[in-house]
This record gives structure tokens, C-alpha cells and sequence, in this order.
């Protein structure tokens, strides 16, 4: 087994995972400035159209925030090693859902300036609004250093095992897939770069990295070819001893 590599996610990705991050916090700054925006138009029985149109808006800028967020995650992952701050770092989308819209849901039954059709409705449009804010903001299979390194190790062992002990492959700009043979029919005419599995991983901005079935299926077959031929030479070695 090769040595183990720890997945460290490089200075431009971290760059770039941050300031994702910050567009994130923008996106729910704004979301809950929208809240009290509602709360402010509901405490003055405004127009119920009001409440409705600030409560989609909040929705929007909620998914927005969740979504940069997830994305700024798989470029540079929390460790699980810390089970409170990889909870907080993975699920923070569903959070701030959370907060964006509960005050406003509570504020809506509670108060009796409402009609119960119009607190109906609000409340209606609010409670699935919330549903949908935090089942976008949770991520159910959440990365982390620990994962990334597993996979890493993984696919380092099994190229290395493939190639007699060189770990070396190539890959694309865009796309998922690890090449072990640089004239791989699935990157012919693209920009390609070389690099061990741990460098493929920490250059690229893709958290599901795979490797080449086809490149497998030629590997496997050059392995067992060569290794057809080695048994014949020694056969031919022992029958010339005789």
C-alpha cells in the first residue's frame, strides 16, 4: 500500500472557496434584512401581497446563499475530527433558513391584526418556504478532509497497483474522470494535465473524482499481457535447463 496522502486543499482553491463563502453571507444578510422587512410591513398591517413577494425573495436569496455555500465546501471541506464545528460548517444553508424564516412564521400566528384567512395564506406560503429553505440548505452527504483523503488513497493504491507502482494520471479542465494513459480516447483534442491522484485532487474543483473505467479496462489487460509473457519466458527458461 502506497503511503497515505492527506487531501489539502491548495491556496488558490482556498481563495476561491472563501470568497464563495462571502457571497454566501451576502446572499443571507440580505435574506434576513428581508425578515424584518416583513415584520416591519406585518406589524403595520400592510398589504398581505407585501408579505407574500418579501417572503419569495427571502427564498431566493436563501437557496442562493445555501448553494455557494455547498460549493465553497467541496472545494475546501471541513474535518470531521471537530463534530461541532464540521456540523455547523456543513448544514449552515439549513440554518440560516431556519433563522430567515421562523421569526416571520411565529409572528404571523401570534398576531391579531390578521384576518384567519390572510394568516392563513402568509402562513401557508411561509411554512413551505422554510421547508424548501432548509431542505436546499442541508447537505445530505456532506464533504470532509477525512472523505477526500480516503478517496485519494484509494485511487492512489489502485492506480499504483495498475501501473507497476507509478502514480501518475492525467485529467481535464472539466469532466470527473482520472486517465492513467494520456492518449485516452476521452481526452484527445482537450487541454490536459499530469499529476499524481493527490495533485488531480488539491488542482481541481471537481469533489467526485473518479478513474478512467476505460483507462481500467486497457491497464488490466497491458498487466495481464505482460504478465501472460513473463510466465512464457519462464516456462521457456525451465524447458531450456532441462
Amino acid at each position: 500500500m502506497a503511503e497515505k496522502k492527506e487531501f489539502v486543499a491548495s491556496a488558490e482553491v482556498k481563495g476561491q472557496a472563501k470568497q464563495l463563502r462571502v457571497f454566501a453571507m451576502i446572499a443571507w444578510i440580505v435574506a434576513i434584512a428581508g425578515e424584518v422587512f416583513a415584520i416591519l410591513k406585518l406589524i403595520s398591517n400592510d398589504m398581505m401581497m407585501w408579505l407574500i413577494g418579501a417572503v419569495v425573495v427571502i427564498l431566493a436569496l436563501s437557496i442562493t446563499g445555501s448553494l455557494l455555500w455547498k460549493k465553497a465546501n467541496r472545494l475546501d471541506p471541513a474535518s470531521e475530527k471537530n463534530k461541532a464545528k464540521f456540523f455547523i460548517q456543513s448544514q449552515l444553508g439549513a440554518i440560516m433558513a431556519a433563522i430567515a424564516f421562523l421569526p416571520l412564521i411565529v409572528l404571523v400566528l401570534m398576531n391579531k391584526n390578521l384576518d384567519r384567512k390572510s394568516k392563513g395564506i402568509v402562513g401557508a406560503v411561509a411554512a413551505l418556504a422554510l421547508l424548501i429553505g432548509v431542505g436546499t440548505g442541508v447537505d445530505y452527504a456532506p464533504p470532509s478532509i477525512e472523505k477526500y483523503t480516503e478517496q485519494i488513497n484509494e485511487q492512489t493504491d489502485l492506480i499504483t497497483d495498475l501501473t507497476n507502482g507509478v502514480d501518475r494520471v492525467y485529467w481535464t479542465p472539466s469532466g470527473n474522470k482520472l486517465h492513467i494513459f494520456d492518449d485516452c480516447q476521452h481526452i484527445k483534442n482537450s487541454e490536459v494535465s499530469e499529476g499524481t491522484v493527490k495533485e488531480a485532487w488539491e488542482a481541481r474543483k471537481i469533489d467526485n473524482n473518479e478513474v478512467c473505467k476505460t483507462c481500467i479496462n486497457r491497464a488490466e489487460k497491458l498487466r495481464g499481457a505482460d504478465n501472460s509473457t513473463l510466465e512464457h519466458e519462464d516456462v521457456t527458461e525451465e524447458v531450456g535447463t532441462e
